[in-house]
């Protein structure tokens, strides 16, 4: 991080570990795998249901489990994993393997896949929130903004994948096969994750003590503006790939819709990659974070107005390059604030946010979606309280509390 950009709390340096580095990424092939789980049934609702003879409602049900449960489980997770993280997260990915590997005993049984979708979801949280646990414990400062959008990220890249893959796999070979793929993919994750974990100590920070009370985290103001950030952002990409087909169809540009929002996907992955270490060095979080909510308020009324697919397709790309990098943005800002003996719980509060805006907006433009106007007038509406909120962030991390500091942690490799 440049000289201009605030310290992170000093801790006791420790080595830092070349194979940080392939942790990090059996952590995010895990926390990819928990999207795919999740997703495995969206895009082929109606076979789905056909094979189990079940309605396409129960099939919907299937992908309710895990935000339901998350919402339930999310600070408790969080402060589990504060207190004992290589259990906490060796158990979410334990349960995630489990229960992919649970669908896949009996594909062809509902309440196999109901039971599966119920395991995998109680490990989701414990996966989830250690994003940026993982950052603070294995990287050094200079590096800890990459690593926790490395793990942002890949939730994104795990709705592609199973945006892009269950359609194919269903017709190779049904739902065996659909769902042996993806108990491969959990398992194989969760096995090199906890290899790693036994085989890589951690460079910096222990975990936390018990912590009786939660009044740090309803006091800080910057995390609760951080929350309503994600709750807009994540809402908003939520109710734009479960609505943008029919918008688009209304607007004469039926079957685009699909490929919309995977060039919007992958056009976040790319922001995702390039926007939270550039924005982290510059210091310069609140700017992007205010110019993606302004960009949602012009961008979605503009889409009503444009021509053609293309364009269509090129203005949801610059949105989506902003919006997705938002979530690795607010959760490095976040282990800024809480210090990394309790970010799994700042960050399992924040993600707790994100899932709650994603069931709101998503029924809010539910409400006017037959009439393309007014839907994406909506999506406008719904993103101008993100940027009362971002305008109101602090100018610089860090300057809403006393200067910390300024000596690094950072070991020497």
């Amino acid at each position: 991080m440049s000289e201009t950009a605030p310290a992170r709390r000093r801790t006791r340096p420790h080595r830092v570990r070349a194979a940080r580095w392939p942790l990090l990424l059996a952590f995010a092939s895990l926390v990819a795998s928990t999207q795919v789980l999740w997703l495995s049934f969206a895009p082929v609702t109606t076979r789905a249901a056909d094979t189990l003879g079940v309605s396409d409602g129960a099939i919907g049900d299937l992908a309710v489990v895990n935000p339901i449960v998350y919402v339930l489980l999310a600070i408790p997770a969080g402060r589990w994993a504060d207190r004992r993280f290589g259990l906490a997260l060796s158990t979410g990915a334990a349960l995630t393997a489990a229960g992919a590997l649970l669908r896949a005993v009996n594909p062809e049984s509902y309440g196999w896949l109901l039971a599966g979708q119920v395991v995998l979801s109680v490990g989701q949280p414990l996966v989830l929130n250690a994003t940026t646990k993982v950052a603070s414990r294995w990287f050094p400062a200079t590096e800890r903004t990459r690593a926790i959008a490395v793990g942002a990220g890949a939730q994104f890249l795990g709705i592609l994948v199973a945006a892009t893959t269950a359609g194919p796999l269903m017709d190779a070979g049904g739902l065996p096969l659909l769902l042996g793929a993806y108990a491969a993919l959990a398992t194989g994750a969760a096995l090199a994750l906890v290899v790693a974990l036994a085989l890589v100590p951690p460079a910096f920070a222990a975990d936390a003590g018990p912590s009786p009370s939660l009044s740090w985290l309803r006091h800080d103001r910057l995390l609760l503006k951080l929350a309503a950030l994600l709750f807009v952002g994540v809402g908003l990409f939520n109710a734009l790939a479960t609505w943008l087909d029919p918008i688009l169809e209304d607007l004469g540009m039926a079957g685009s819709g699909g490929t919309i929002i995977a060039t919007t996907t992958v056009a976040g992955l790319v922001g995702t990659a390039v926007l939270p270490d550039l924005a982290a060095r510059r210091d310069r979080r609140r700017t992007v974070l205010l110019t993606t909510t302004v960009l949602a308020v012009v961008v979605f009324p503009l889409v009503s107005v444009l021509p053609a697919v293309g364009l269509v397709a090129v203005a949801l790309a610059v949105v989506g390059f902003f919006l997705l990098a938002g979530m690795p943005i607010a959760l490095d800002w976040s282990e800024l604030e809480a210090g990394p003996e309790r970010a799994a719980t700042a960050t399992g509060f924040l993600l707790l946010a994100g899932n709650l805006g994603g069931a709101v907006l998503v029924l809010a433009v539910q409400a006017v979606v037959g009439n393309p106007y007014l839907a994406l007038g909506a999506f406008a509406l719904l993103a101008l309280p993100g940027v009362a909120v971002a305008s109101r962030l602090p100018a610089r991390a860090g300057s809403h509390r006393d200067p910390e500091p300024s000596t690094s942690r950072d070991a020497t490799p």
